[in-house]
């Protein structure tokens, strides 16, 4: 009875939600009176509407902002009071290389005349534009835009990270042989041998797995690194680069060069031509195995990239709370305020676990991937057994 009621109860408020939208809609597409203000300037409704609209608290876009790459780095503030870390735009148009800073095109109505062409930016996308504003879509199309944008400094500054890291874990290592770790060492060494010991030498096996031990660890720590900074809400962190799909993409393919470049006679075989089955049905099964030589990666790619913004939309929707019932009443958002703190410093807390998790997963299958790819079958196994003997 009580499944029946609350399955009657949701029926109910879905109805309810799609009927309340439904006459939102409807009464949004409404003819709009005039009103003359003061100054007996005749408006519309919704050009008041529009302009209040422009002074509210938007919590898609705070969230868009906040999970997506940026030409300036956002320190605090909002509209014209925000206060920004300006970066270098580099772009390489028809008539050859333009570089400036993001100021000079930092708020949405400022051009900024290059040696070749007039700039702005729009959505995070540089366009060329004539005096007047007016947007050139054939010059436009042809920008290759390589400029300095969050990410990439957030990836330069994560790769000099690592290199500190290791090359100071290295001398540590020359230095203090058959001493106990101290200072960083302690910290990396237990991370390494973890990599090592439970994900490279099971996965891939004892003889094989040295080669591939730099792969794993780069990606491992790059990975874990730029989670960890993703968190962090000032400059360098707060950029979220393993949330950016092209850097998934990058990820992924590279573990699958490295599966079908590490690819033994043995892997090809059960692929193409697996013992044992009928040639009918290997018309099916072949074309699946190849789909699942490709689909594995693009799974690594989706569940990194799902995980890590899923995590961030999750935290700053709570965050946007306060600002939302905030706007309703004071009172609403002190009271929403405590709530949507905890879960926030909650979410930070299951974030923390999540870094690390999606290190080690992203770790741990391409690790699978590539030691299925060197895997020696048993016959193969044998036959350097007995040519061994001889």
């Amino acid at each position: 009875m009580e499944t029946k009621s609350t399955s009657g109860n949701k029926k109910y408020t879905f109805l309810f939600l799609f009927i309340f939208l439904l006459i939102f809609s409807v009464k949004s597409l409404a003819i709009e009176p005039e009103v003359v203000t003061p100054d007996s300037t005749i408006v519309s409704e919704t050009e008041i509407e529009n302009h209040e609209s422009e002074n509210k608290f938007n919590a898609g876009k705070l969230i868009t902002e906040h999970i997506g790459d940026s030409h300036q780095w956002h320190l605090w503030g909002d509209h014209g009071h925000a206060v920004h870390v300006p970066l270098p735009v580099i772009l390489w148009t028809d008539k050859g290389l333009e570089m400036f800073s993001s100021s000079r095109v930092e708020h949405h109505d400022d051009i900024y005349k290059g040696n070749h062409y007039s700039y702005k930016l729009h959505d995070e996308h540089i366009e060329i534009v004539d005096e007047f504003g007016v947007v050139n879509e054939e010059a436009t199309a042809k920008i290759v835009d390589i400029s300095i944008t969050k990410n990439v400094f957030a990836l330069l500054f994560s790769a000099a990270l690592m290199l500190w890291m290791f090359l100071s874990v290295a001398k540590a290592y020359s230095n203090r042989q058959g001493k106990a770790p101290k200072g960083l060492q302690s910290f990396v060494e237990p991370l390494i041998m973890f990599i090592r010991d439970d994900v490279a030498k099971n996965s891939i096996g004892e003889k094989k797995y040295m080669k591939y031990m730099p792969y794993l660890l780069t990606i491992f720590f790059f990975i874990f690194i730029n989670n960890l900074l993703g968190l962090v809400p000032i400059i360098p962190g707060g950029a979220n680069l393993t949330g950016n799909i092209a850097v998934c993409v990058v990820l992924a393919t590279l573990t699958l060069i490295i599966v079908l470049a590490s690819g033994n006679a043995h892997y090809w075989r059960h692929i193409f031509a697996m013992p044992g089955v009928p040639i009918p049905v290997l018309i099916i099964l072949t074309p699946i195995e190849l789909i699942g030589v490709v689909l594995r990666p693009f799974v690594l790619m989706i569940r990194l990239f799902a995980n890590i913004t899923a995590g961030h939309i999750i935290a700053l929707a709570f965050f946007s709370l306060i600002f939302i019932f905030g706007e309703m009443s004071t009172g609403a958002g002190f009271g929403v305020a405590v709530v949507s703190v905890l879960f926030t410093v909650f979410m930070g807390m299951l974030e923390l676990l999540v870094a690390f998790l999606q290190a080690y997963v992203f770790t741990l299958l391409s690790a699978i991937y590539i030691g299925a790819a060197v895997e020696e079958g048993h016959h193969d196994h044998h036959g350097e057994e007995a040519h061994a003997q001889h």
